[in-house]
């Protein structure tokens, strides 16, 4: 028996429909990507944007390390939300962001907020209320990200006097008020396998992980000499935990710990990319890497940029 013309073309444009939602669905998290992101500053040994080799066929982040809500005395307190600058200002100026950026089309500059340590003490994330410190993180970190012509903001708080809620609220409003009033562009976070770290980056992601854009999750706080099957584990553990995102690898230039790029760090990256679960590559630090030359961040770039 024939359809007539009209159920027919209905009924196919249902089939087409659900034929596209089924070949759409979680093809985003599971696709590979050529990001490439390194963070810069934080050890004041003069290393500058133009010290770093840039490969034009990936997406380049820097990130400048530190913004922290602490005041600049010699011996620092927290300021609730009211950022300073704790990076190489120096040699990491506004006109030197302006010119790696004119430079370099496929640029992109962030910060990070944060960090482990200020003045030889941790750097805690410390608010007195979630819309004081919302309010004044978002005036401060305007007025930085402005002056120095950024695209974007990193989460790298790692130690807590607050509960996980709060540090969610608050990061969470933040990153969601930058982004409405077009002041940043994306939005990532840098968690590392600890119990407190993950229980605060977690329940952020939970509530806001629609608007983190990255993953730095920093797998070389691994023990040193990760074998490359215990790093796919890893990854595959963290990629579960933050469930859609996208998850970035990642080692430390002083090979202090995770799996180094002597050890077999690119035949994992290699070992994820045949599978499409390879999104990108983050560096700690450029300040570390310059002795070196620069070596892997080369090589790095050079695997994402493979057609």
């Amino acid at each position: 028996m024939e359809l007539p013309i009209t159920k027919l073309c209905f009924t196919l444009k249902i089939f087409f429909i659900l034929f596209l939602a089924s070949t759409s669905v979680g093809a985003t998290p599971s696709s590979s990507s050529n990001i490439f992101r390194e963070y810069i500053g934080a050890e004041f040994n003069n290393v500058k944007f133009s010290d770093v080799p840039i490969n034009p066929n990936v997406q380049f982040h820097f990130i400048l390390s530190f913004a922290i809500d602490y005041d600049t005395s010699s011996s620092p307190s927290p300021t609730n939300g009211k950022f300073n600058i704790f990076w190489d200002t120096e040699n990491l100026s506004p006109s030197q962001v302006s010119s790696i950026k004119s430079q370099n089309s496929n640029v992109k500059v962030a910060l990070s907020l944060g960090g482990d340590s200020v003045g030889g003490g941790y750097a805690y994330f410390n608010p007195s209320s979630v819309d004081s410190w919302v309010s004044n993180a978002v005036s401060s970190l305007t007025n930085i990200i402005k002056e120095y012509n950024l695209d974007g903001i990193d989460i790298d708080y790692e130690h807590f006097k607050t509960d996980p809620d709060t540090f969610a609220e608050c990061v969470g409003k933040l990153i969601k008020t930058l982004k409405t009033n077009g002041v940043i562009n994306f939005a990532s976070i840098a968690p590392f396998d600890d119990d407190q770290v993950q229980s605060h980056y977690l329940a952020l992601w939970k509530s806001y992980g629609h608007l983190i854009d990255y993953v730095n999750f920093q797998f070389y706080a691994y023990d040193k000499g990760t074998s490359v099957s215990q790093f796919i584990d890893y990854f595959n553990k963290q990629s579960s935990n933050y469930n859609d995102g996208k998850v970035l690898v990642s080692f430390i230039s002083d090979e202090s710990g995770g799996l180094s790029p002597d050890d077999g760090f690119f035949t994992a990256c290699h070992t994820l990319r045949s599978q499409q679960k390879l999104h990108g590559i983050f560096v700690w630090s450029a300040d570390d890497s310059m002795k070196k030359g620069f070596r892997y961040e080369k090589q790095s770039q050079a695997l994402l940029a493979l057609p």
